[in-house]
């Protein structure tokens, strides 16, 4: 059985009947996003729990095998010798579905849950997401990509092929290049994905524009 994740946990009442896991990049922790809670309109929004998990603490080879909170290794950025982590992400996919299924166990179903995170935790997001076998309230993509590419045809559940999917990404990012972000947009739209997309003149971090998208878009999946 796996182990839940320690995480940060915020809710907007006290009997919150949605839930958005959102998860860090490398490096970072549940503590680094937290506080956009504070940031985001959820005028109008049934309560929500926001929880924020801690990955675990990991050597990466890419910092010289020093260790930090990380979903799975990194080896090297270059496109030309990438090597992905399978193992790695197969093992937080396992700890992400079991932050899942405890908000199932709490009382909020899979399709009142958003499944979220940053650079490394979008791509956590779309490894679990797309082959989650119950149906999510969304897939919320920030400044990431698609993990194992070449397997999410084969791997993929059903039951998230008309989940919407929300997609953003800095257009001067210097650590996950836009041209990779566009490449998993496009994959994922040959598949037949709902996709939202948007672009900001950013690095790999967010803007108050992407803030005020994240809201539209959270009310978008909540209330329909």
């Amino acid at each position: 059985m796996t182990t839940v994740l320690e995480s940060i946990e915020i809710n907007t009442s006290a009997n919150p009947e949605l839930a958005v896991i959102w998860m860090h990049g490398l490096g970072d922790s549940g503590d680094g996003w937290a506080p956009i809670v504070n940031e985001l309109d959820l005028t109008g929004l049934p309560g929500i729990r926001f929880i924020f998990p801690h990955a675990p603490m990991q050597p990466v080879t890419l910092n010289n095998g020093y260790v930090m909170r990380s979903w799975y290794d990194i080896v090297s950025l270059d496109a030309n010798t990438r090597r992905e982590d399978e193992g790695g992400l197969r093992e937080s996919q396992a700890r992400v579905e079991a932050l899942i299924a405890r908000e199932i166990a709490r009382g909020i179903p899979a399709s009142r849950i958003v499944l979220g995170g940053f650079s490394q935790g979008c791509a956590m997001t779309l490894q679990a997401g797309l082959r989650h076998t119950d149906k999510l309230a969304g897939l919320m993509c920030l400044s990431g990509y698609v993990p194992l590419a070449d397997k999410v045809a084969a791997e993929r559940a059903a039951a998230n092929q008309d989940t919407p999917i929300f997609m953003v990404h800095g257009t001067m990012d210097p650590v996950i290049p836009i041209s990779r972000a566009t490449a998993s947009r496009d994959l994922l739209a040959q598949l037949g994905y709902q996709i939202e997309w948007h672009d900001y003149p950013m690095q790999h971090s967010a803007c108050a524009e992407e803030v005020a998208h994240i809201s539209a878009w959270l009310k978008k999946v909540f209330l329909k």
